[in-house]
Parts: structure tokens; C-alpha cells; sequence
């Protein structure tokens, strides 16, 4: 999951020119990267606590973060206001231990392509909250989040039907949910300038308090790091450099090198390369509520996404 959303109103690229290899590069990365860290989470909790490795891997994230804005702006780049600091707590909390740990403990229950397609509704949720604050979506945003709830309530029907944990669904609703209201809050409050610097402090104050509600939720208890799979050290691994590290800064720096029409198509690419991973290397089942409720959640995400982009 990223830390920022097309539909947030904080992305501003403009088209320049003919699309370089470097571009593409990027934006594959952002595809296979940010599609990938369902399975990689999947993989993190068959033998690892939830919470507590969530919040180790950003933890680590924020430091190795910091450090290259330190490296490559200099020590003066890290310093933040107070209000820039609480600003960014609270971005974190919502995005990192609302949004991303919600999604880390269902996907215990919940097959992680699934969790793809439920979180692929974030653009809608983005869209309501601007609608409950006095914005007025065009029609066809509206009519895109409708159909979206259509499919989502396609999605939900293996809870339903008992065939996930009903629990694990709305669990990741819910985490769909707080991950839009913080990146719709990114996009009100005052961070600090340097992106990187911004989300430095999200990762390390929602890994803390991810920590913070391992530890609550008794995860410690009997931890053997021994019992951990190598599998698992693989995947937090993969997850802390390349989808906590290589997969932003690829996608902050297509905001400024690339159309945001085109980076933004990321939102509907990534649940579909999440979903064929899960099936490929997990044998995740292909079920019918998850192909079809997908497809329209995808197809609707799809329709927001062109339509807002169309207005800047």
C-alpha cells in the first residue's frame, strides 16, 4: 500500500513529452511492487505476529528513510515543526497502524488477493469523504462509486458464505477505509515539505504504535524468533526495502516525471497483479465473488480515477 492515493488532490504531475524508458521503469515497479506486498504479508504471518512485525518492518522503513534524506538533502532536511510532526503522527497512524495493520492481521483469515481487491476501494472511500466535506464530485465519479459498492458487496460474499472469516472481510474494509481518511487528512494538514521527510515520520509513528498494539494484544507471549520461517524473514524483508523503500520513492518521483494520468493507473493495476500472485504462488482459489465482484471494483476504480484526472 502506498502512502498516497490519485484521487487525494496532492499529486500534480503534468505530461512531459514523450514517456522515457526511465518512466516505465518506475512505473513497472510501482505495479509489481505495490501488487506484490499482499502476497509478501501473506507469506510475513504464517509464522510471524501481525502487529508486531508490521510494525518492525516500518519501524526499520523509517529509519533507512531517514536516513538517505539525510544522506542525500542533508540533516537540515529532516527537521519538522511541531505541528508538522503531529500532522504526520496522525497521517501515520491512520495510513501505517489503521489502514496497513488491519490489512496485516485479516490477511491471517483472508487470501491476500482478496484483500487486493477490497483495498483497490480506496479511491471510493476518497470520494465520499470529499463529498461529506461540501465537494461536489461530477456524475460520473458518483455513478463509479456506486457500481464500486456493487462489487464490493460481490466480495464480501465468501464471509458471508463462510468461506473466509467474515471478520477478516470487514477488517479489511475498515482498514480500506482509514487508509482513505489518511490520505484524504495528507492532503489537509501541514507536513512537512520534503515527501520523503513526511513519510519518514508516518512509517516510524505508525510502526511504533503498531508495536504498541502487538505488544497490547499479548503477540509476545511464547515468541520464539526461532520458530520464524525463512520464508517469512524473506518476505519482511522484501516488504521493508522494496515495498516500504524501492515502491514510494519510484512513485514520488513519477509525480514529477510522469502524466499523473498514467501514474495513477497504478490503483487498478496493482489489485490484479496481487490477485494473480496469490493465485500462482499461493494456489489462492479463483472464486467466482472474487473474479467477478473484482472485476467491477477494478472496473469502477478504474472509471473514478479517469474522470478525477481528467479535472486538473
Amino acid at each position: 500500500m502506498s502512502t498516497s492515493t490519485p484521487v487525494d488532490g496532492k499529486a500534480t504531475a503534468t505530461p512531459r513529452g514523450k514517456i522515457s524508458g526511465a518512466v516505465w521503469t518506475a512505473l513497472a515497479l510501482v505495479y509489481v511492487v505495490w501488487g506484490s506486498t499482499y502476497l509478501g504479508i501473506r507469506i510475513v504471518v504464517e509464522t510471524m505476529p501481525p502487529f508486531l512485525s508490521a510494525g518492525a518492518r516500518f519501524i526499520t522503513a523509517g529509519l533507512l528513510l531517514a536516513g538517505v534524506v539525510a544522506w542525500r538533502y542533508g540533516p537540515a532536511a529532516l527537521i519538522a515543526t511541531r505541528a508538522q510532526l503531529g500532522s504526520a503522527t496522525l497521517v501515520g497512524l491512520l495510513l501505517i497502524l489503521g489502514g496497513n495493520g488491519l490489512v496485516v492481521l485479516a490477511e491471517t483469515s483472508v487470501p491476500s488477493g482478496l484483500a487486493a481487491l477490497l483495498v483497490a476501494a480506496v479511491p471510493m472511500w476518497v470520494v465520499v469523504l470529499r463529498a461529506s466535506t461540501g465537494d461536489r464530485p461530477p456524475p460520473r465519479t458518483l455513478g463509479g462509486v456506486l457500481v464500486g459498492l456493487a462489487g464490493l458487496a460481490v466480495l464480501t460474499s465468501p464471509g458471508l458464505s463462510g468461506a473466509v472469516r467474515l471478520s477478516g472481510v470487514l477488517m479489511v474494509v475498515v482498514a480500506s477505509v482509514l487508509w482513505s481518511l489518511g490520505s484524504f487528512s495528507a492532503s489537509k494538514l501541514t507536513l512537512p515539505s520534503n515527501p520523503f521527510t513526511g513519510s519518514a515520520y508516518q512509517m516510524l509513528a505508525g510502526g511504533a504504535a503498531a508495536v504498541v498494539v502487538g505488544l497490547l494484544r499479548g503477540e509476545q507471549r511464547g515468541l520464539d524468533p526461532a520458530a520464524f520461517s525463512t520464508a517469512s524473514w524473506l518476505a519482511l524483508g522484501y516488504l521493508v526495502l522494496f515495498g516500504s523503500l524501492v515502491g514510494f520513492t519510484a512513485y514520488v518521483w513519477l509525480l514529477q516525471a510522469a502524466p499523473l494520468s498514467l501514474v495513477s493507473t497504478y490503483a487498478y493495476v496493482n489489485p490484479v497483479v496481487a490477485v494473480a500472485l496469490g493465485a500462482l504462488i499461493l494456489d489462492e482459489a479463483l472464486t467466482w465473488p472474487i473474479v467477478v465482484g473484482g472485476g467491477i471494483v477494478v472496473a469502477a476504480v478504474g472509471v473514478i480515477v479517469s474522470t478525477e484526472r481528467t479535472k486538473r
